[in-house]
Order: C-alpha cells, then structure tokens, then sequence
C-alpha cells in the first residue's frame, strides 16, 4: 500500500496562509488601532484604557488556553513581566497618554521607527545580525515613505506635541527593545499562552501606574461614550486578541525586522482612515509614499538574513540563532 504524499504546492499553500492572514492582521488590524485609541482615549484616561484592553483581552485568552490544557509554568512568570512592562507599560502607556496630544496619523509616523530601531538592535545585541544592503536600503526608503506622507506638519507642533513626539519615540523603543527580548526570553512555546501572560502582566502594570498617577480618582465609568466604549471593544477583541496573538506567532517564524515592516503600512492605513472618518486630505503625496512603503517591505523582507525562523524551545533558541548569524 502506498503511502499518501502531500504534493509540495499544496503543503506550501498550506504553510503560507497562516503566514498571510497573520501580516495582513498586524498590517491593517493594527493600522486602524491608532484611530482607535484617539477614540477611546476621549473618555478614558489612557494608562486605564489601556490597562482595560490588555487584561481583559490576556483574560480571554488565558482562558481560552487553560481550557485547552496549556498553562504557565513558575519560570514563565518573570519573562511575562519584563515583557509585558516592555511592550504595553513603556510601548502602549506612552502610545495612549501621547494620543491625547497629537493626530492618530503623526503617531503611526513616530512609530515607524520600531523598524530601524529593530535593525540596529540587531546589530549590536548577540547574536549579531548584520542588515544587508537590501535591509537598510528598505529601511531608509520607508523611513523616507512615511516622511514624505506626513509632510513638515511633523515639526509645526506645540510644546505638549513635542512632549507627546518624545513619549511616542520612547514607545517605539520600548517596544522595540520587547521584540529582541521576547527572542531569548523563557516564555511559553505557545503564542497565546505566551500573549496572554505578557498582556496580563502589562495589565498590572498600567494600573499600578494609573493608581501612582491617579487616573483613578478621575475616573468615572458612566462617562465613558458609546464611541469610546466601541473603539474600546474593538482594541480588545482586535487589537489584541486576533492582531497582538498574530503578531506572537509570527515573531517565532519570521526574523523581527520583517515583522515590524508592519509599522510603515501602519501609517498608510491610519491615514486612510482618517480621510474615510475625519475628512482628512488625501492626495498625490499620500499616494506616492504608499509606493514607497510598499517597496520598502520587499527589500527588507529579502534581505533579511533570518527569513525563516522555525520554532525551537526555548532553551535551544539562542544557538538556534547563533547557527543562523554564522550561516
């Protein structure tokens, strides 16, 4: 009896929809998140709008995990916390405290640069990863993209502007800086385990912060408007769930700098939206930066040295990726 063999087309379209469905999730799911936070920032304070989103969407999925038999181990829980303090303490609390002073579209702008950042972290941090030609001529031409869409409005800003541009900078940092981690931390094999256990953490951490600051004391839940209580919901079930779990995945099947090519289609998408919803202009500018940005992605996406990064323990993902520096 012959055994049944999957043809190699099929086994590679098979592989290569999950890869598909979950870029285009970071893509569009995340570019509209900016628009969303503006929204839901009008009625709640931003370290608890965002403390909101995290705990109950790594809620749901922990949930989701435990009744599928996935749970944490003891070693997990410091990784979870270093993590979640990098990614939505320094990354979302800054984002949302930085959208109450300056447009959704100029925040995607500041964190684009979660892609460069990425790049030169790689370069520096063991196991060193030196960008090819075709990885930082994509990275200058979308840093380009993304200049060229937002124009000198950049600069035409107030003190609190610039304030809110230093805090958006720090986000992308810190977020940046959360990637590299995550690819040595002790975390969890399975993604949503591992995105609820960060978001949980990072929860934790925005409260905390909000109590310090004292959001709560002007907090009052039957002020929070219809569209803020929806832009809310959509960040959780969106934002978070579906994109934040995607975004997991992929940084354990794709090198960090092609995942974060995610934040120069951002911007587009933040743009498009604001012209769809607030009226904004849209114009040859606009349309000759999405060019750019798309061009951006194919050259960093083949010159990234680590295109395909299998899933390993996590014990064996720093020689993993030491063999792959040496290849």
């Amino acid at each position: 009896m012959r055994d049944h063999v999957v043809p190699a087309t099929s086994r590679a379209r098979a592989e290569s929809l999950p890869l598909l469905l979950a870029f285009l999730a970071i893509y569009l799911i995340w570019g509209s998140t900016f628009l969303a936070i503006r929204f839901a920032d009008e009625t709640i304070p931003p370290l608890i709008n965002a403390g909101l989103r995290q705990l109950t969407a790594g809620a749901i999925l922990f949930v989701w995990c435990w009744k599928k038999g996935s749970l944490p181990e003891r070693r997990h829980i410091l990784p979870a916390i270093i993590l979640g303090g990098l990614f939505f303490l320094g990354g979302h609390g800054t984002l949302y405290w930085a959208e109450k002073h300056v447009p959704s579209g100029l925040a995607a702008l500041f964190m684009s640069t979660e892609a460069i950042i990425i790049a030169l972290l790689g370069a520096v941090v063991p196991p060193k990863v030196k960008p090819t030609a075709k990885s930082l001529f994509g990275l200058v031409m979308g840093t380009v993209g993304v200049a060229l869409l937002m124009g000198s409005d950049v600069f035409q800003t107030s003190l609190a502007g610039l304030l809110a541009g230093v805090a958006l900078l720090f986000s992308s940092a810190s977020w940046s800086l959360g990637v590299v981690y995550s690819r040595r931390a002790d975390l969890p094999r399975d993604p949503y385990l591992n995105a609820s256990l960060t978001m949980i953490a990072g929860a934790v951490l925005l409260f905390l912060t909000a109590g310090i600051t004292g959001e709560f004391g002007g907090f009052h839940p039957s002020k929070i408007s219809l569209r803020s209580g929806l832009s809310l919901g959509y960040l959780i079930l969106f934002g978070s769930v579906i994109a934040y779990s995607a975004y997991m995945w992929l940084l354990e099947h794709r090198s960090p700098t092609l995942v974060a090519t995610h934040t120069f289609v951002n911007p587009v998408v933040a743009v498009m939206l604001g012209w769809l919803l607030a009226s904004e202009a849209l114009g040859l500018r606009t349309i000759v930066a999405g060019v750019l940005i798309i061009a951006a992605i194919m050259f960093v996406g083949r010159g990234t040295k680590d295109e395909v990064v299998q899933p390993k323990p996590n014990s064996e993902r720093r020689e993993f990726a030491a063999a792959l520096a040496d290849d």
